[in-house]
């Protein structure tokens, strides 16, 4: 079986990237433990980018040492010195030591910066047949005609061949998107009994840089601004060298970075005032040259207003030889560039079939769910069966990032609830692309009506009037939760700056559990180094009756099996089998029995304490013939005390990611979120909340 491949391109600025990051995100959710490796890597003494993006991203235990095989300069020396067989040597016992410890190796060609391009297709060739596994040729099809492009693949299919490589697959990047479907067609006739052939169109938002990167490239020191900023897509450059009226008419571009002498006052001030006016397009930020800083008054305001502000920077750089050093920054994309890798991910999701392309190297599947694994079904799962999800706190930075990687990923379609013109204006604020996401203002929607009259009728026994139906339905969670019930939409996830109370209220009132189930309860998805688990209830009932217990127990391990984890359920505590007595064991013992009775083909256990639940030492000598003991995955917690310490110990002391409250009971999908939620969590739920309304 082979255990790798090997991702070259023929030229600089391939778009190998894209490549890269969409076949890694395929892998982790199918194979254990994924290597990366470079046999080249350009600078020694500096982290090189491509193993940062990835070892950040796919959180690599690899040493970064031990993910490439020498350095440029060793490389260059090693075939002047006529030691060729050395260096690949040197190399191939690098990458083999590293794929003995992983199921598959992702290996990633050099990046065509410093030597002939003719010389380093062919040491990637050379390479590729040393290490004995098959080539992925990435071609770039920017700025080509299609006869052009096909004639270069052909090209460089032919050397591939002359060299004995074994191609996997062709991909051509950075196409004209009008051209796509015509060179798809043609290539995939020209090479149709040899291999695949995948087209990626080229994206605008992938070939401009972030002010981030262009300030990183230009060594520039940040005066004021936050850094989710720094991601903000530069589309344009402007030199501010005219009085300020003048160079406000030229303020007609969203995301434009200004570069201005830092004793323009007039000019700086304007573009602070233009850009938090809303009445000029988004500044993508301020570049402030010469070797001075602005007057001290100047600096006093930039200070004051801190992270509400554009960016702004100073460049020990004059004027010109700053706009010359900006131009010549090349687009790249980095560990920080959340909305390029989204953006990257989905091109690469909806035009290479990458489970077409991996059968071709023969795969064993993994055995266990890790973290990475299990993040990667939740964003395909999702995809596979688009829904729609709102989402009621319209104006919160974290949810617009989040709906914004939503879009990109193309896991649902998103609806925000707010008051549009303040959503839009905080849209455009924070350089978001968000114009698939339909935004409804519940004070002025003409399903306010409606929704208050059903709302009266589902609230009668409870003498609820028309005005104070109609005033429920001015708040977002209220009307959000009235269009899933409706059928508007088919989930809702809440929780970043409401309470937990203000989220499932309204759900318990609305939506109301499903039949035969007699409470609602959340789990939270515990996301640990090397596996996946599942506590249950952590965020809802404070004291459960034993009968309420055992409704949880059944329900979590259905969420697990949901989810893609092999349900093992322990139900939790302070005493082990029938070591223990009192209340509150009785009460697990109790609901213990009640879960078997009504679920005899689930693997339950209890009581249990958590140590013999995860512990297999500890498990065989507590219940040595159990087989739930030392090998748990589903944790249900005796009451809500325990529940949310125990959640919160691990996630703060194993470093665990904890996404949830995910709730279960409900007739239709309502999620809480933590408000301490960060926007990967966000993002999880949104997806988590999209597959439930599929079930």
């Amino acid at each position: 079986m082979t255990k790798g491949l090997y991702i070259t391109s023929a030229e600089p600025y391939s778009g190998k990237t894209i490549m890269v990051l969409g076949l890694m995100e395929f892998l982790v959710g199918r194979i254990g433990r994924i290597g990366f490796f470079r046999p080249v890597v350009n600078e020694s003494g500096q982290l090189d980018s491509f193993l940062s993006l990835i070892k950040s991203r796919y959180q690599q235990s690899s040493a970064y040492e031990k993910m490439y095989g020498c350095t440029f300069e060793e490389a260059r020396k090693l075939l002047v010195e006529d030691r060729a067989e050395e260096l690949y040597s040197q190399i191939l016992e690098k990458y083999k030591t590293l794929e003995a410890q992983c199921d598959f190796v992702v290996c990633v060609g050099s990046d065509y910066t410093k030597a002939a391009a003719t010389v380093e297709l062919e040491f990637n060739m050379t390479m590729a047949n040393h290490l004995g596994i098959p080539m992925l040729p990435v071609l770039k099809g920017a700025d080509k005609p299609i006869t052009a492009i096909i004639e270069s693949s052909q090209m460089l299919i032919n050397q591939l061949r002359d060299h004995r490589c074994d191609v996997l697959a062709l991909v051509v990047t950075h196409v004209n998107p009008t051209d796509r479907e015509s060179l798809l067609f043609v290539l995939g006739k020209v090479f149709i009994d040899d291999f695949p052939v995948y087209v990626i169109a080229e994206d605008p938002r992938l070939q401009k840089p972030t002010i981030g990167e262009i300030a990183g490239s230009v060594h520039a020191e940040i005066l004021s601004g936050s850094e989710e900023m720094l991601d903000g897509v530069v589309r344009s450059v402007k030199i501010a060298a005219m009085e300020l009226p003048n160079f406000l008419e030229y303020l007609i571009e969203e995301g434009s970075l200004i570069i201005t002498p830092a004793d323009r006052s007039d000019i700086i001030l304007g573009a602070l005032t233009a850009d938090l006016s809303g009445l000029y397009p988004h500044i993508a930020g301020l570049f402030l040259t010469g070797k001075t800083k602005p007057a001290p008054k100047i600096l006093r305001i930039l200070e004051s207003l801190g992270a509400k502000t554009l960016p702004v920077f100073a460049v020990n750089l004059d004027t010109f030889s700053t706009a010359i050093a900006v131009d010549a920054v090349e687009c790249s994309i980095g560990p920080r560039d959340q909305r390029k890798i989204a953006v990257a991910l989905g091109l690469v999701e909806t035009s290479v079939n990458l489970p077409e392309l991996m059968d071709r190297v023969s795969l064993s599947p993994s055995e266990h769910m890790t973290p990475l694994m299990f993040q990667y079904e939740l964003i395909h799962r999702a995809q596979r069966n688009r829904k729609h999800i709102v989402l009621p706190e319209g104006m919160d930075e974290r949810v617009l990032r989040a709906a914004e990687i939503a879009l990109f990923r193309d896991i649902c379609d998103i609806t925000l609830l707010g008051e549009e013109q303040d959503i839009r204006r905080k849209i455009n604020s924070l350089g978001l692309s968000l114009e698939k996401a339909k935004i409804i203002d519940p004070l002025k929607s003409e399903l306010r009506d409606m929704f208050t009259e059903s709302y009266c009728e589902l609230r009668e026994h409870k003498g609820v009037s028309w005005p104070i139906a109609y005033e429920a339905m001015s708040e977002s969670t209220f009307f959000g939760t009235m269009m899933t019930y409706l059928g508007y939409v088919d989930g809702m996830v809440s929780g970043a700056t409401h309470t937990t109370a203000a989220t499932i209220r309204p759900a318990l009132q609305i939506i109301k559990t499903q039949p035969g189930i007699s409470i609602v309860s959340s789990v939270f998805f515990m996301c640990l180094e090397d596996r996946v688990l599942v506590y249950g209830d952590c965020a809802i009932n404070p004291d459960p009756s034993a009968e309420q217990l055992a409704d949880i127990a059944i329900n979590s391990a259905y969420t697990a099996q949901t989810f893609g984890i092999v349900p093992r359920v322990a139900m939790l505590s302070y005493s082990t089998g029938e070591s223990g007595q009192g209340p509150e064991v009785d009460k697990v013992r109790s609901a213990t029995h009640m879960a078997q009775v009504r679920c005899p083909d689930l693997k339950i256990e209890g009581p249990l304490q958590y140590d013999a639940a995860i512990d297999i030492d500890v498990a065989k000598l507590k219940l040595p013939d159990s087989e739930v003991a030392g090998h748990a995955t589903v944790f249900i917690f005796p009451d809500l005390n325990a529940g949310n310490n125990a959640y919160k110990a691990v996630q703060r002391a194993a470093g665990a990611l904890a996404i949830g409250p995910i709730l279960q009971g409900l007739n239709k999908p309502v999620n809480d979120l933590s408000r301490g939620a960060q926007v990967p969590d966000i993002v999880n739920t949104i997806a988590i909340t999209a597959i439930q309304a599929h079930l």
